[in-house]
Order: structure tokens, then sequence, then C-alpha cells
């Protein structure tokens, strides 16, 4: 099992929690947010490979460390429900449902890609999974959740948006908008802040008035909430009562879910900007190794199922990178102008 978090380790982050999984989720439900939360590790860490390899072209973004943030959201939420991401996106998709071989493909450029290889690492979408799409404009994710939580209002399907941003994203113009718009009109809407404390190679407290995102929902007259972005279980209670509360009219909600950004900005960065060996601690709370301990320590599951969890994210991945490498194709030069337009018109 492992080790305890020390209470010297502990005091650099008062935002932690003990892990405790809510009454209303089963053994087999924590068992698969553990298992997405190995295949988004597994994902991402791979991308990283492929990208030094040269088999990946253009910027990568890892999700490394955030794992628990996006499957505890997403399995608060409904099958038919929104997201919309960031440029940090591959967590996302993965924890909503998507295809993680169509994601590679669409990594490695190929045809048989989410987006036909031409959207690449940022700006993956799945749709028929309720995700609405990651972006590489910071920000830009949040008037598309409001977009989509005013259309569900007005059909009263009682669908609800999350808007996963950044704590970076909050220093835009759009999110102050957004978050108002959405509080005006009582939007089911919820604004969930992965708040990281670097924007880039900048500390949160060198640009923000106020750290604790949170508390800025006071000026919408809106709930705002502080939870451990490491712990898969608080981010998931979290949502959850922000999700009822939506559902029920009561309108948007802000949730701040703080953690440490564990490695570079972008699969490249080697971080000459910040002194790494303040950042080793906060592996400590990183979520596979707080969720393997909290099964093995409560006696729920063997270690040996545990394992087998692990290997199949692996397994999975490594099929992944081989559907992506030798089972697709480049796109056809025809295709160089298809979904440029909404209703496929060339202008020349």
């Amino acid at each position: 099992m492992a080790k305890k978090i020390s209470q010297k380790v502990r005091a650099m982050f008062p935002c932690y929690t003990e892990l405790e999984a809510p009454k209303d989720l089963s053994l087999e439900a924590q068992l698969e947010m553990y298992y997405k939360i190995n295949l988004i590790r597994e994902f991402d860490t791979k991308v990283r490979e492929l990208w030094m390899e040269k088999h990946i072209y253009g910027l990568a973004h890892s999700y490394v460390g955030a794992e628990a943030i996006a499957v505890g959201a997403c399995a608060a939420l409904r099958p038919d429900d929104w997201i919309t991401s960031t440029h940090r996106g591959h967590g996302h998709v993965i924890a909503k449902g998507g295809d993680v071989s169509k994601m590679m493909a669409e990594l490695h450029g190929k045809f048989e890609g989410y987006n036909r290889g031409k959207g690449g690492s940022m700006h993956i979408a799945d749709v028929a999974h309720g995700m609405l799409g990651a972006t590489g404009i910071v920000g830009s994710g949040m008037p598309l959740a409001v977009g989509a939580a005013y259309a569900s209002d007005l059909k009263g399907d009682g669908k609800v948006a999350v808007c996963f941003h950044g704590d970076g994203g909050t220093h835009q113009g759009v999110w102050h908008e957004s978050v108002n718009m959405a509080a005006a009109w009582s939007l089911p809407v919820i604004f969930l802040t992965e708040n990281n404390q670097m924007a880039i190679a900048t500390r949160l407290e060198c640009v923000a008035g106020e750290c604790n995102i949170h508390l800025r929902s006071t000026a919408y007259c809106i709930p705002g909430e502080i939870v451990d972005g490491f712990n898969p279980f608080e981010v998931y209670k979290a949502v959850k009562v922000a999700a009822e509360q939506a559902r029920r009219g009561e309108g948007p909600s802000i949730i701040e879910a703080r953690f440490m950004r564990l490695l570079g900005h972008f699969v490249a960065d080697d971080q000459p900007y910040r002194d790494l060996s303040k950042v080793e601690p906060w592996w400590e709370f990183e979520p596979i190794k707080r969720m393997r301990a909290y099964f093995l320590g409560q006696k729920l599951v063997k270690a040996r199922d545990l394992n087998a969890i692990e290997q199949r994210a692996k397994d999975d991945i490594a099929h992944a990178i081989d559907y992506a490498q030798k089972a697709c194709t480049e796109p056809p030069a025809g295709t160089l102008y298809d979904d440029v337009y909404a209703h496929g018109e060339i202008i020349y």
C-alpha cells in the first residue's frame, strides 16, 4: 500500500481531502473511474513519447495529474449532458466516453480520426458523447457552454453543460461575460475551473487580485465552491450537487478544482521558469497513487485486480497507437476543402 501523505507535505496543499467514496457510487463505478484515470494517464504519457519520436506533429498539452477532475466531473453527469474543453482536452474527451483509437488517429493526422486528421491534439470533438470540442483559444469554450445550456433551457430537456477551463482562462473578458449571462438567465451551466496555479509560466498570484477563483461567484450571486482537484470523489460530489441544482432551474455554479500542474505546459516544455524540486512533493497527491491506496487500505479490492485494471488501460492505449499507425490512412487530397464551411461550399 502507498505510504500516507506526511503532515509536512499536506501543509502545502490546504485543499487536501481524504478519499471517501460517496454512497451513491457503487464499487463498480469507482473502479470504472480508476480505469479512466489510468487510461488518461497512459494516453498522455504515450502522446509525449510519440511527439518526441516525431510520430505526432504540432503541440500537445498533457493532462497528467489532472485526471481526477475530468473523471470525477463526467461521472456525475448524464451521458447526454454537454461539456466544453480547452487546449489541454484529452482527459475531457476520454472521461466523457470518447474513443481513444479515434483520438490517437487524430493526433497522427489520419483520416479515421475524430476530425478527419485536420484538428490534431487541441481540437478534438465528439458531439455524440456530448463533447462539444476542445479549442486552442483560451476561454473560447465558455460561450459555447452557455449556448448549449441556453438551448437546453429553451427545450426543457434537463441537460446540463460543464465548461472546463484553466485559471488563466478566468482572466479573459469572455469568462466574466459568460458567467454573468448564465447568472442573469439562470442557465444550467457549471463553470469548472481547473486551477493548476500556472498559466503557461505565470503563477496565478502574479496576475490575480483574488486567487480564490470560487469566491468570484459572489459578484454574480451564484454558488461557488473549492475542491481538492486531485480527489475524484470530491469533484464528483461537487459537480453532482451543482448539476442537480441546475436541472431544478436554480442556475449556474462555479467550482474551483485546485491542484498543481505536475508537468510542463506542453510536451517539450522543460520548465526553466520554476524550481522543479518544489514540484516533486506534489506527486504525493496524484490521483492514481491515492485511489490505489484507498482501495487497498479499505480492503475493497485486491492488488491483482487493480493491476489488471492498470494493464487494461495500457493495452487499450497500445491498441490505439497500433490502430493509428498501421490501420489508418492519410486524408485524401480531395478532402482538403471539406468541413471548412458549414454547408460544404468553397469560396475562392
